[in-house]
């Protein structure tokens, strides 16, 4: 909370009680479902007593409740429909939906619509293949920017100082041994997608995964996000999947952006 904390002090508008609030409601992940009072206050960087008073808020507001046999502390349904309201009102998403039905039936693979939130991505739409896929990522995930398909998309569209900003602001950890760390190498991966017109993503975030996408532009040529496919290399090879997806995936995004108007 560092960040928004040193905001507020200059914003006499800024409210520390929502911040508190939304930062409880952060702490909950895929890793840590159920968390104690103390877990929560540490991970939300709040004193016993604030965490306390704000996890009891959302309890009677009905975001947060206790696990019946642990009695820790987990989120409840009810934080879905915060979710489901920017989904449900996001005209990107449903002008993007018959051209994402096509790519899916085309590729034959898992297909994502993706918006950027600070140097992440997010998926906020998903066409999930019949087949096996070895990683779950649902909506709502955010992966790094540095080291995925969608991501370098997102940033060739980009002004080159901007992308270089956002990649230097980014942890840019090594997920796997093949994932890009150093700034230039990332740099360069980006202009390669900006020269060919789509990214790839090939075991840098995930093993076995493997990401092709295109960006998503308006009409102004601003970046918007990006459309990727997820084919695992259980079933593609590398050089397989770019030949025959790559082109579905850029049509695709060149669709979606024509659509969009100045969105």
């Amino acid at each position: 909370m560092a960040d928004s904390l040193t905001a507020s002090v200059s914003d006499s508008l800024f409210n520390q009680s929502l911040e508190k609030g939304l930062a409880v409601l952060g702490v909950f992940d895929e890793v840590h479902r159920t968390l104690t009072l103390n877990e929560i206050a540490e991970r939300a960087g709040m004193s016993k007593s604030s965490a306390q008073r704000t996890v009891h808020t959302l309890q009677v507001l009905g975001y947060v409740g206790k696990h019946p046999a642990s009695r820790r502390f987990r989120l409840l349904p009810k934080t879905v429909e915060l979710g489901f309201r920017y989904i449900a009102g996001n005209a990107m998403i449903r002008i993007a939906h018959p051209y994402l039905s096509e790519l899916a039936n085309a590729s034959g693979e898992s297909v994502t619509l993706t918006e950027p939130v600070g140097t992440d991505m997010v998926y906020v739409f998903q066409l999930a293949t019949t087949k096996f896929m070895p990683i779950l990522t649902p909506i709502g995930i955010r992966t790094p920017m540095y080291c995925t398909s969608a991501g370098r998309a997102y940033l060739s569209r980009l002004p080159e100082d901007q992308a270089r900003s956002l990649l230097v602001q980014s942890e840019r950890v090594a997920c796997t041994p093949a994932t890009l760390t150093q700034v230039e190498d990332i740099v360069a991966a980006v202009q390669e997608c900006r020269r060919q017109g789509y990214a790839v993503n090939c075991e840098e975030l995930f093993m076995g995964d493997m990401g092709i996408a295109a960006p998503i532009v308006n009409s102004r040529g601003e970046a918007r996000g990006a459309v990727h496919v997820a084919p695992p290399l259980s079933r593609w090879s590398a050089e397989s999947a770019q030949r025959t997806q790559a082109p579905l995936v850029m049509e695709c995004a060149r669709a979606i952006s024509a659509a969009i108007g100045d969105y």
